[in-house]
């Protein structure tokens, strides 16, 4: 539930909330997405909508790196 609230506050991607709790994403993944919805499925329900929307927009965020990542090499 904590790594659920940490998610929805701070709107943040499964990599930074594993980063952030020190565990692997894979396991915020099934945290969130699996057993949250056993204990607390409004709480679970929330999650969910923040990471459908980083989910929506990571190909955004992976082409702006990649953008970052060739300026660079260049200058």
């Amino acid at each position: 539930m904590e790594i659920a609230r940490y998610i929805i506050d701070n709107n943040t991607t499964v990599r930074q909330a594993a980063k952030h709790f020190g565990i692997s994403k894979s396991t915020v993944h099934k945290d969130v997405t699996e057993r949250l919805v056993q204990v607390n499925p409004s709480l679970a329900a929330e999650a969910r909508k923040v990471l459908d929307v980083n989910k929506s927009e990571r190909h955004i965020r992976g082409g702006l790196a990649t953008r970052e990542k060739y300026l660079h090499q260049h200058a």
